[in-house]
C-alpha cells in the first residue's frame, strides 16, 4: 500500500507520473483541449493569430454584386471548359463505337455493349484506379520536393508498373472466348466479343498512359494540356 491508501501498482518508477506535473500545461503551448483556429474577439490580428496563420478578406475592389457574380461565372467556367472537352474525348470512342455499330444490327450493338462492359471492369479500372494514386504522390511532390525531377519520375514509375499490371488483362482479352462460354455466354456473342477486345486491346495502353499524363498535368494546375493528351489516347486507341 503506497501514502494515498492505493495497492502498489506494477509500473517501474521511471514511468510513473510525476506528483508535480499538471493536468494542463501552465507555460501556454497548446495541448488537446486547445482551439485549432486563433480567437479574434475584438476584430484585431494578435501576434498569436499572425503566427498560427493568415487571414484574407475578399477585396472586392468596388464592383458591385452582379459583377462579382459575372466574374466568378466566368472563372469557373474558363477552368471547367478544358475538364468537360478532356472528359468528352476520353469517352469519345464509346460513344461513335457504339453509335456506328448499332446502326449495322442489334447482335453488333449487343456484341459492342458487351465488349466495354467487360473492358471497364478489367482494363479500364487499372487506369482509373492505379493513377488514382498520382493524385497524391504528383500533388505532394509538386508543393513539397525540393526536386523538381521528383514528378517526372513519379509519372515514369506509374507509365511501367501500370504497364505491367495491363499485360494480363491483354492476355485476357485476346483469349476472352473461352472465358465468356464459361460464364453462360452465347457462341457468337463470344467469339465477336472477344476478336472485338483484340482489336480494342492494344488502344488500353494508351488509355493508361493518358490517364497518369491526365493526373501528370493536373498536379501542377495545367488544364488545357490534357485535350491534347486525350486526343492522342483516343487515337493510339482507333489506330
Amino acid at each position: 500500500m503506497d501514502e494515498n491508501g492505493h495497492g502498489k501498482g506494477w509500473l517501474p518508477n521511471s514511468l510513473k507520473p510525476s506528483k508535480t506535473a499538471k493536468s494542463s500545461p501552465s507555460d501556454g503551448s497548446p495541448d488537446e483541449t486547445s482551439s485549432l483556429l486563433p480567437k479574434r474577439d475584438d476584430g484585431s490580428e494578435t501576434t498569436e493569430s499572425r503566427d498560427q496563420g493568415e487571414i484574407y478578406d475578399l477585396e472586392d475592389g468596388g464592383r458591385s454584386k452582379s459583377k462579382l457574380i459575372l466574374d466568378e461565372f466566368l472563372l469557373l467556367l474558363k477552368g471547367s471548359i478544358p475538364v468537360i472537352l478532356a472528359y468528352a474525348l476520353q469517352n469519345s470512342l464509346q460513344t461513335v463505337s457504339v453509335l456506328v455499330v448499332g446502326r449495322a444490327s442489334p447482335e453488333d450493338l449487343a456484341t459492342a455493349a458487351f465488349s466495354y462492359m467487360f473492358a471497364m471492369s478489367t482494363g479500364w479500372l487499372i487506369a482509373l484506379g492505379g493513377t488514382t494514386a498520382l493524385d497524391t504522390l504528383c500533388s505532394s511532390s509538386f508543393t513539397g520536393s525540393k526536386n523538381p525531377h521528383d514528378l517526372g519520375i513519379i509519372l515514369q514509375r506509374a507509365f511501367i508498373i501500370l504497364g505491367l499490371f495491363y499485360i494480363p488483362v491483354a492476355i485476357l482479352w485476346f483469349c476472352s472466348e473461352p472465358v465468356f462460354k464459361l460464364l453462360g455466354q452465347e457462341a457468337q456473342l463470344s467469339r465477336d466479343a472477344a476478336r472485338f477486345l483484340s482489336v480494342l486491346a492494344p488502344g488500353g495502353l494508351g488509355y493508361i498512359y493518358f490517364e497518369a499524363m491526365k493526373k501528370y498535368l493536373q498536379a501542377q494546375g495545367n488544364s488545357p494540356d490534357p485535350d491534347c493528351a486525350s486526343t492522342h489516347a483516343d487515337g493510339s486507341k482507333q489506330s
